[in-house]
């Protein structure tokens, strides 16, 4: 499936790729750290853009043909998903994919990658725009430094 190609006045789009690692939340920050010796993730006037999920459960069960044994019943891991936008280039996200390996705590991490389109805005358009946090009284999520 092809991706479209938008056209506006407003933002322009870039086609790349989002990638997306469960990982132990503890272990998250170090995969980070990671990442960022390939990649600055950045996205338009910002980077080490990153997301990260609330907490949730992954469900495995050991086959016991990789470093661990067997497991009779399926167990479970308090996990997050981090995911991040990169350029869709494959010696990068080699590269990428590697410091995951090397950071995660996993035999086998769960990675998954993604074609997607993201939105980047035209600098310097609508920054009057009441909606702009910065035409307002601050909400508690405003960094200290913006506000």
């Amino acid at each position: 499936m092809s991706l479209p190609k938008f056209k506006t006045k407003r933002f322009v789009s870039e086609k790349g790729l989002r990638i997306f690692v469960q990982v132990p939340e503890e272990n998250k920050q170090f995969i980070i750290s990671n990442v960022l010796k390939e990649t600055r993730l950045k996205y338009g006037d910002y980077d080490r853009v990153t997301f990260t999920t609330t907490p949730g459960t992954q469900q495995f069960r050991s086959l016991g043909t990789g470093r661990n044994k067997g497991t009779e019943n399926t167990v479970e891991v308090a996990c997050v998903e981090l995911s991040f936008f990169v350029e869709a280039d494959d010696q990068l996200v080699s590269r990428i994919i590697e410091m995951i390996y090397f950071a995660h705590p996993y035999e086998e991490p769960v990675i998954f990658i993604e074609s997607c389109i993201r939105t980047l805005h035209i600098r310097g358009l609508d920054e009057d725009n009441p909606n702009r946090f910065w035409n307002s009284k601050p909400a508690n999520w405003v960094p200290e430094e913006h506000r």
